[in-house]
């Protein structure tokens, strides 16, 4: 049952977190391939492949999903006995699950490095490599501040401000429609990334375009954190990502809804911040501006224009 508990923990944002979500895939695929009691290799290839099938259905905005089940799924290639497919499969999760958490510290350096001592941070969101990035500087010894916003309507900024105020940083907790009230105030935003395009545009929590937009009109730099199976390769041919809308209710009560029968309550979980109001993204590979996006889909996940064509034949992903 650990894939369908796992699924159901993303789906209901008990496990949050771009990062988070893709080594709690890579773990379910790993135990489920120890798990399933297949015959021979294309029984447990249909057998993984459901289970796939079923954590890629959860989030469709969180890029990290759909890289997770591609770099794990990987591992039944050229398997010719189940023995070698669970083995493929074993290896490829574990190695994910270890790169992705050696990911954190590197972005952390790097994105660290960027930070000087006297900032004032903005942060948006709970995301774990922008907070690693801010928390490295503040163990450096860097004397900084940090802004951080309630995160409306599911309140992850409650989350950040915890671990902030664990490290013993300086924090002040903001409504998110004050970003730009306090935007002067700001000498860098520093933010995490639940997908990047080909073109550098970066998908995040929503009120991260906004945040960014008062930034740049303020002449405050952006930089944003992401591992490298954040980048979105379907982008490479044209795909859109498709931004997630969750449940009214978690705006506004149901039952104070069923009174407003003309309402209806729009709650998109991401927007798209144009890559022009992004100054750098930070990788575990490196910083890079966003305009190199496409360096790190070819040169670090494996994708390329050709290996598109060669895997799905002239159609896009889409099939369109």
């Amino acid at each position: 049952m650990i894939v369908p508990e796992t699924a159901e923990k993303i789906k209901s944002m008990e496990i949050r977190g771009a990062g988070r979500i893709g080594r709690a895939v890579a773990e379910a695929l790993r135990d489920h391939a120890l798990a399933v009691p297949a015959r021979d290799a294309g029984a447990f290839r249909q057998e993984m492949e459901r289970a796939a099938a079923l954590l890629l259905a959860t989030r469709p905005t969180a890029v990290s999903l759909p890289n997770a089940v591609h770099i794990v799924m990987a591992g039944l290639e050229g398997a010719t006995t189940a023995e070698e497919a669970q083995a493929g499969v074993v290896r490829r999760a574990d190695d994910f699950i270890r790169s992705s958490q050696h990911a954190v510290e590197q972005i952390a350096v790097f994105g660290a490095s960027h930070i000087r001592d006297g900032d004032t941070i903005l942060t948006h969101c709970n995301s774990e490599v922008a907070l690693a990035c801010i928390t490295e500087a503040h163990r450096q010894g860097k004397e900084i501040e940090v802004f951080a916003t309630e995160v409306r309507p599911r309140n992850q900024g409650l989350i950040t401000i915890r671990t902030l105020n664990d490290a013993g940083i300086k924090t002040n907790f903001i409504v998110d429609s004050a970003v730009r009230s306090f935007i002067h105030d700001i000498d860098l935003v520093v933010v995490g990334a639940d997908a990047v395009t080909v073109n550098g545009a970066v998908v995040n929590k929503i009120g991260t375009a906004q945040v960014a937009h008062s930034a740049k009109e303020a002449r405050v730099n952006v930089i944003v954190a992401a591992e490298t199976y954040k980048f979105a390769p379907r982008t490479i041919l044209g795909e859109l990502i498709r931004i997630e809308e969750r449940a009214g209710s978690e705006v506004l009560a149901d039952e104070i809804a069923r009174t407003l029968p003309h309402v209806t309550v729009r709650n998109p979980a991401f927007d798209v911040t144009p890559a022009e109001y992004v100054d750098l993204i930070v990788t575990e590979q490196g910083a890079i501006p966003p305009q190199m996006a496409y360096v790190i889909i070819r040169d670090y996940l494996g994708w390329g224009i050709n290996t598109f064509h060669e895997t799905f034949g002239p159609e896009s992903p889409n099939g369109e």
